[in-house]
């Protein structure tokens, strides 16, 4: 029997109660009520007759069967999605959807509001959670001159990648991003007053926009379309924002002396980037496509730097005869002179008696001719570099202190973090194809047009390096990376493409499967007496990076043992280039979801092994965790600092004997789970028929019509086994079914094999490794649901498999939370719970139409229009829960 519906005003009562409930506070509920009010107007006004009445329906029903787990509830909601038509569906879809992006903007202003706040009070802010409280650690565990020289080294190095993780189309990116600064303008206005008015009306205008803005993308994106939406962040947030992390830092460092005298702080980020250089798997990326992205890139921070300089430059109207030039800046005028006279009598005219205002507007023009390839261009960023160290110090010397330390310095940072490049755009492709490519070589036949595009890849770089300097490209990253040969071969057909005339390289070998991290010590100690080794390490100071992939070693052995087994892998790696006296990067191939290594990376590099961070963390940044984390500036300063100050802790001497004494007493425990959660894993996804029940029981195939990038989701025809399938829609699919099941499986397992209740809690308190993979699968299974789940996996005719996932479930969050304490998932993380809580009903009504549409796909003769129907209500689903669950793959 099911529950009758409530009035109108039981609804409001209920929905009332649940958003009290969460524990929202007052500024962020009184924001998601507005946004929600302007879309139920939006909803009347645009929407089909009764559409506005039918999302609530649904919107109560979720949230009654989430409120008390009622099984009549839950069945009613479920009978409200599937009495809709499918035009209905659809709309509900979208009208879900939306609602998720303003509850996602309402968080993030949120956050953004606090942490203004925060910058008000320095002394709330947590111990270890800043470069200026993690350097007065270093500094009482090291001392003053130790501490320095680490803070001199820092590095952090977030490479971004194309992964197709983003399903938010970037028109709907904008428009929640006009949003946002309307919500601020709304926050800044007087209450009722006409500012404040004229905000709402615009924020009304910008919600239709939004709900009229079609949630899917028509077509695949091209390579460069992903490079442009990648230049949008840092137009819009870090091309500006990064010096400003410098300078608060240094602010805090040193007080009322910040900006007054040469900082301490150096500029210690540096960008990366996949997005038209990563060809592994990709087909659509080319050599053409590489060097366009470099130009891509390039052209935003000439012209970047140029609005800068000049921006700068104007307000420099310091007269020559209270703050005289030194010579040098004369000599940097005169040349300018020479080279340009027309618009230098213009600058002169436009800035008389003010030596120092007219030689920045010359770099400024210099800057853009260097863009334009024009007469006075840059040959290099080193010289920019120079020409403003050479203001700076004739401001300090002409007393100007404020000026030299403060604006000039702004843009030196500038200038040394992102170059005439931007991002370092690094190239990535599969150790096969350059089997492959050599094989032919080798053979002296005819070369096939893929083994000519591989050459010409590195004539490609040649030309970035040429062009923009080494800096710009150079990393080539070997995926599956199983011997030293694998290395030498880049280097082999370097020289085919450009005989003794090839580019600067740094081969970066990437470790990704199970049998091939156990692997990485041997290999590395092999590769480093290689001649083209030895010589680029001798040109560098020794250093070596390398890659470690999270995302197939994790679907290759279960998410515990690869954890355990990336562990183990730094700590031999580690070990061995200390004592090669080899100054190591370890590269983290980290994904969004959970599946992938995601989670918090400043509590996952306080896990690390001893000296596998020692100032250094690279990691890469995909999908929707791009604009998570750099989207807005506020959020993307608090980001960087949390993991440029865990990168600088990692390695004091209490982080690493932490670490360290840890494994070694709970090394047993490692074994045991190691073992055990690997054994669970292949129990599943070794059974028989495991790939295409996968494929049944999650929308798999049809997350493949989603054009999210412009990479292949697979690498063969068809999903017979795991191998055949990437990382990112192995997650994908399991977290659209609300099981989440490559974040979490074989750890209730593991943890029950170990058994001893006592012994685990001390190893969650002492470990950091456990403590990090415990509160990441904690915050994976507050995700899943599993009345959802059931009923995805009944799609599937395999009660046995079914059972099997169910069982592991429940087994891991009772030890879950046993570990973390209390009663339920997240209680140890209120803000977390709260933001998963807020969600998770309105998530469900959005999984209760995708498997609508899904049941319908898989019980019907392909081919039909009314699967076309179905398959777009999937689609928009997916999309929508995406949102909800702000992860894709």
């Amino acid at each position: 029997m099911v529950t009758p519906e409530p009035t109108n005003t039981e609804a409001i009562r209920v929905i009332g109660r649940f958003e009290a409930g969460r524990g929202i506070p007052d500024e962020m509920r009184a924001d998601v009520r507005m946004l929600g009010a302007l879309l139920g107007q939006v909803l009347r006004e645009c929407g089909s007759a009764g559409l506005f009445e039918d999302v609530e329906r649904l919107r109560l029903a979720t949230i009654q069967a989430y409120e008390h787990e009622s099984v009549y509830a839950f069945e009613r909601a479920s009978e409200i999605a599937d009495s809709f038509t499918v035009e209905r569906a659809d709309e509900v879809a979208r009208a879900f959807t939306c609602y998720f992006h303003l509850v996602n903007l309402a968080e993030e202003h949120q956050r953004v509001r606090i942490l203004r706040e925060r910058a008000g009070h320095p002394g709330r802010e947590d111990a270890v959670d800043t470069v200026a409280t993690a350097y007065a650690q270093l500094r009482r565990e090291i001392g003053d001159e130790e501490a320095t020289r680490r803070l001199k080294d820092l590095r952090f190095h977030p490479v971004f990648t194309a992964h197709p993780t983003e399903a938010r189309r970037r028109a709907v990116s904008a428009s929640i991003r006009r949003l946002s600064e309307l919500l601020t303008q709304h926050d800044g206005a007087s209450d009722g007053g006409a500012e404040q008015h004229r905000a709402h009306r615009r924020m009304l205008e910008e919600v239709d926009t939004l709900w009229r803005t079609a949630p899917l993308r028509a077509q695949k994106p091209s390579p460069t379309d992903e490079v442009r939406t990648v230049m949008s962040v840092f137009d819009e947030t870090l091309f500006t924002t990064v010096p400003h992390v410098y300078r608060r830092i240094d602010d805090a460092l040193r007080g009322e002396d910040s900006g007054a005298s040469a900082p301490v702080v150096p500029a210690f980020v540096r960008v990366g980037s996949w997005v038209g250089g990563d060809r592994d798997g990709n087909p659509f990326v080319t050599a053409s496509v590489t060097r366009e992205a470099a130009q891509i890139a390039s052209d935003h921070v000439l012209r970047g730097l140029e609005r800068a300089i000049e921006r700068i430059g104007r307000g420099l109207t310091l007269d020559a005869e209270g703050t005289p030039p030194s010579t040098a800046v004369v000599a940097l005028w005169e040349a300018f002179v020479d080279t340009d006279e027309a618009t230098a009598a213009d600058i002169a005219a436009r800035s008389p008696e003010e030596p120092h205002r007219r030689v920045l507007l010359a770099f400024a023009n210099r800057v853009a001719q260097t863009r334009l390839g024009g007469p006075g261009a840059y040959n290099d960023p080193e010289h920019l570099l120079a020409d403003l160290r050479a203001v700076q110090d004739s401001l300090a010397a002409s007393g100007a202190n404020r000026h030299a330390f403060g604006g000039i310095q702004h843009l030196i940072w500038q200038v040394e973090t992102y170059g005439f490049h931007l991002t370092e755009l690094e190239v990535r492709q599969h150790s096969q194809v350059h089997r492959e490519a050599l094989a032919e070589l080798d053979a002296g036949a005819e070369l096939s047009e893929k083994t000519l595009e591989v050459l010409e890849v590195f004539r490609a770089i040649a030309d970035i390096q040429r062009t923009y300097g080494p800096r710009a490209a150079g990393r080539y990253v070997v995926s599956f990376t199983q011997s030293a040969e694998d290395l030498a071969n880049v280097h082999r057909l370097a020289r085919h493409a450009l005989g003794d005339d090839v580019p600067v390289l740094d081969v970066v070998p990437l470790f990704e499967t199970f049998a091939d991290l156990q692997a990485a010590p041997e290999i590395l100690a092999e590769v480093v007496d290689y001649p083209e080794f030895r010589a680029r390490m001798a040109a560098t100071g020794n250093r070596l990076e390398v890659m470690l992939g999270y995302s197939d070693s994790s679907k290759d052995v279960g998410p515990v043992a690869a954890n355990l087994a990336l562990y183990e892998a730094q700590a031999k790696i580690a070990l061995w280039a200390k004592d090669a006296g080899i100054a190591l990067t370890l590269f983290h191939g980290r994904g969004g979801a959970l599946g992938r290594g995601g989670g918090p990376a400043n509590s996952a590099i306080l896990a690390q092994p001893p000296h596998s961070v020692d100032g250094r963390f690279k990691l890469t940044e995909q999908g929707e965790t791009i604009f998570a984390r750099y989207g807005e500036p506020a959020i993307a300063m608090r980001h960087i600092d949390q993991v440029a100050a865990a990168t600088l802790l990692a390695s004091s001497p209490g982080v690493e004997q932490r670490t360290s004494s840890a494994a070694t007493r709970f090394a047993e425990v490692a074994r045991v789970m190691d073992a055990t959660s690997r054994e669970k894993f292949f129990t599943l996804v070794k059974a028989e028929g495991f790939a295409p029940w996968f494929a049944t029981v999650t929308p798999l195939e049809e997350i493949g019509l989603l054009a999210l990038g412009s990479r292949p989701a697979r690498r063969g025809l068809s999903v017979e086994s795991l191998e055949d399938l990437r990382a990112i829609p192995w997650v994908f699919a399991w977290t659209q079914a609300r099981i989440n099941l490559a974040g979490w499986f074989g750890l209730g397992t593991a943890l029950e094999s170990v058994g001893d209740e006592a012994l685990l809690k001390d190893a969650y308190r002492d470990w950091p490794l456990l403590q990090t993979m415990v509160d990441n699968v904690a915050m994976s299974l507050a995700k899943t649901d599993e009345r959802i789940a059931r009923r995805y996996l009944a799609l599937g005719d395999r009660d046995d498999l079914a059972q099997l996932v169910l069982d592991e479930l429940t087994l891991t969050k009772e030890w879950v939370i046993r570990l973390t304490g209390g009663s339920g998932l997240l209680e140890n993380k209120p803000i977390l719970q709260r933001a998963v809580a807020l969600r998770s009903p309105y998530v469900d009504a959005l999984s209760l139409l995708q498997l609508r549409a899904l049941r319908e796909l898989r019980s019907t003769a392909s081919g039909s229009g009314a699967d076309d129907e179905q398959r777009r209500l999937l689609l928009l689903s997916v999309s929508g829960v995406a949102a909800g669950l702000q992860n894709t793959g």
